[in-house]
């Protein structure tokens, strides 16, 4: 798989004062996997990373917190020949944040939240031909079709649908089960496995996508 390789994981911090974020449960695990498993393929990996985990071996990671910070570092690796994008960025974020810590006798804060942007289908607006754009859904009700709507709607090549309240599932866990589905063709189930393993079925796809005639659908 010589190749480059973008690679965001983990779950972004939205500050509501200087003390308290707005935050998910991802902990970065299957993208810290993702980006071993495309370096001991042989790609060049840059990791955009909001979780502290040691770093895959001849990876580059980049250390961010929020929303904004993925984006500025994903638009600056946004030429890879494959970005997989399994960051949980958040939707929205507080529109203002308070410069010191809020006090609690002061009462409940009103916090107004803002959509931060979408990284995801900025990238499926931009892709170019022959590079690989892979999602991530996790959900919890209707997997597949809302994870088919995130891959049309946004542009994708590969999807990797995960149902997050199923037993070792997702957030958390060392191990995943997950739905792979393309554009064209039936999902394919890969069932409960660590997430090394879960890695490497959805690089296999990676690699099929890039080997076929006239290489990804754009």
């Amino acid at each position: 798989m010589a190749s480059t390789s973008s690679s965001p994981t983990g779950g972004t911090r939205e500050p509501i004062d200087a003390v308290r974020v707005i935050a998910n449960r991802s902990s970065g695990k299957q993208g810290y996997a993702i980006a071993a498993e495309a370096a001991a393929r042989g790609a060049e990996v840059v990791l955009v990373s909001t979780v502290e985990l040691p770093p895959p071996a001849g990876v580059e990671v980049v250390a961010v917190e929020t929303a904004e910070q993925v984006h500025a570092a994903v638009s600056a690796h946004s030429a890879a020949d494959v970005v997989v994008m399994a960051a949980a960025v958040a939707d929205f974020r507080p529109k203002q944040s308070a410069p010191g810590k809020l006090k609690k006798q002061d009462g409940p804060p009103e916090i107004v939240l803002e959509p931060t942007p979408d990284i995801l289908a900025e990238l499926g607006a931009a892709k170019r031909p022959g590079q690989v754009l892979v999602g991530f859904a996790a959900e919890t009700e209707d997997l597949v079709a809302n994870a088919a709507s995130k891959l049309a709607t946004k542009r994708l090549d590969l999807i990797v649908a995960n149902d997050v309240s199923a037993p070792g599932v997702g957030f958390g866990h060392d191990t995943n089960a997950v739905v792979l589905l393309r554009p064209a063709g039936e999902p394919v189930t890969v069932a409960l496995r660590d997430k090394r393993a879960i890695a490497a079925a959805v690089l296999d796809v990676v690699v099929e996508i890039r080997s076929a005639p006239g290489g990804p659908d754009n």
